[in-house]
Parts: structure tokens; sequence; C-alpha cells
């Protein structure tokens, strides 16, 4: 019914579906500036029971729904008219109307991040059965994106997300074969494990976080093993690149720690959209 729609009135369906991955961007803002504070928070509770030590309250205690959006500066609540993604934060000349404070540009940046991706990928795929499963992969993966660019921090409870949302995904054979998504998942997680401990045993250093492990494992859920190297080898480039670029221009040391998440993420994206077409292409050359 919704793909008759669709082709029946293409323009207003996708009038409909950017409303709504504006809204949804404006809450991917809110779990990625919320998360880690939640964490934070649950953190340091479970520490002080481990150690005995007093709980200390919490004043403003944040969930993903409440309170309602406020002004990370003044703290005073936004009204609803000033919620509106991208619209406000233009009428509002990216400044708090009551503190006038400076709203980070990165909240319309990540709506419309958002919007454009869902879009491409309602164009790309077509509205069926797969874009249930492939629009939530892309919001997922521009959380995990900002949460380890911002506190080098790829959250269990998205990665987890991720990885159950492809095994589900591919019980119906959306992607690859149940088998193959399952042991698939197994082995990108024990194989990047084993890499970095042997990288840490000839080097010392701490190459990636255990949420590397878990993203990457997430991926050979969704894609089998046949994308697992494109997407590998695409975010060890990529972040080879950027990395050089930003210790050029922030003048500091190798030792410098980079999130390897967010290069992951982009390599995810690039393996959902063009992964077939770069493996065939890499076949026909060998």
């Amino acid at each position: 019914m919704i793909n008759q729609f669709y082709l029946l009135y293409p323009l207003t369906t996708y009038v409909f579906l950017s409303m709504l991955f504006l809204a949804v961007g404006s809450l991917l803002n809110v779990i990625i500036y919320r998360l880690p504070l939640m964490l934070d928070t649950e953190w340091k509770k479970q520490c002080s029971n481990l150690l005995l030590l007093p709980v200390k309250p919490i004043e403003n205690k944040l969930n993903l729904f409440l309170p309602r959006s406020f002004c990370p500066n003044c703290n005073s609540m936004i009204p609803i008219w000033f919620n509106i993604p991208i619209i406000s934060y233009c009428i509002l000349l990216g400044k708090c109307k009551k503190c006038q404070q400076k709203i980070s540009f990165r909240y319309p940046l990540i709506e419309l991040i958002c919007l454009i991706i869902s879009l491409y990928a309602v164009w790309y795929f077509g509205i069926n059965f797969k874009l249930i499963f492939i629009l939530p992969f892309i919001w997922i993966l521009i959380c995990l994106f900002f949460i380890d660019l911002d506190h080098q921090l790829l959250p269990d409870s998205l990665n987890l997300s991720l990885l159950w949302l492809g095994l589900i995904a591919n019980t119906m054979f959306t992607f690859t074969t149940p088998s193959n998504a399952i042991l698939s998942s197994a082995a990108a997680y024990i194989f990047l494990w084993l890499f970095i401990k042997l990288f840490y045993l000839i080097t010392k250093k701490v190459g990636m976080g255990n949420g590397d492990f878990k993203l990457f494992g997430a991926f050979g859920a969704w894609f089998g093993w046949a994308k697992l190297p494109l997407i590998l080898l695409t975010s060890s480039l990529i972040g080879a690149i950027i990395g050089a670029i930003y210790l050029k221009i922030s003048a500091k040391n190798l030792d410098t720690q980079i999130p390897f998440g967010p290069f992951l993420c982009i390599a995810g994206l690039i393996s959902l959209f063009f992964g077939n077409e770069i493996v065939d292409w890499y076949i026909k050359i060998i």
C-alpha cells in the first residue's frame, strides 16, 4: 500500500519522509548528547556500590525522553516552536533565545546528514521490506560516529542493537544467509581481537577498544564475510589519511589517540550502498 502511494505521489511521499527523517535526526542528537552522560552516571553508581562508597544523589537525572530539550548553557527548556529541526536553528540565527549563547552547528548538521542519507536509501533501495532494517542501520551508525568522535566510546547498547538487527534481518535472507551472518559475526570479532592483541604484544600499544571489535562483528552479522575485508580496508585507508591530516594540522605526535569507530561507520555505509559493486569490480580485476 505504501509502495503504491509512493508510485502515485512520489513528491508527496518524499516531503512526508523528509519531515520524518528530520524528526529522527533531532532524536539522534538527543541520543548522541545524553547516552554518554547516562552511561557515565551509571558507571559511577556501579563503582560506588562496588567500593561500598555512598552514592551521590543525582540533581538532574537524564534519560532519552526526560527532561524535555534544554539549552546546555543556561539549562532553560526549549519551547516546541523553537525545536523544529533545522528551521528553528535558522530562525534563531544559531543562538539560544534566552541566553543568546551560540548553539552548536552540529545539531542541524546531524539532522541534515540523517535526512540526506535516509532519503538516498529510500531512492537507492526503494520502499520495500529491506528498508525496515536499513534505516535503523544508518541511524545507529550516525550515533556511533559522533559518540565515538566525542568520547572515544562505542556504547554496547548501540553496538549490540546493530548486531541483533543484522542477525534478525538475515533470518529472512535479507542480505546474506543466516549461517553466514552468525559465523561471520563471530569470525569478525575474533579476527580483530586477535590482531589487536598481537599488535599490543609487538608494540605495547593499545590499537583499538572492545567497541571496535563489536562494531566489526555487527557488520559481519549484516553483510557476511564477503564485505568484511572491504570494510576493514576502507576504514583503515580513510583513518590513515584523515589521521595523518589531523596530526599534521594539530601538530600532535603519533601517540595521540584517534577513535577508529567513525572510520568503521563510514566504511559500513559505503559497504551498504556500494559494497556489491566494489566487490564485483575487484573480483573482475583479479
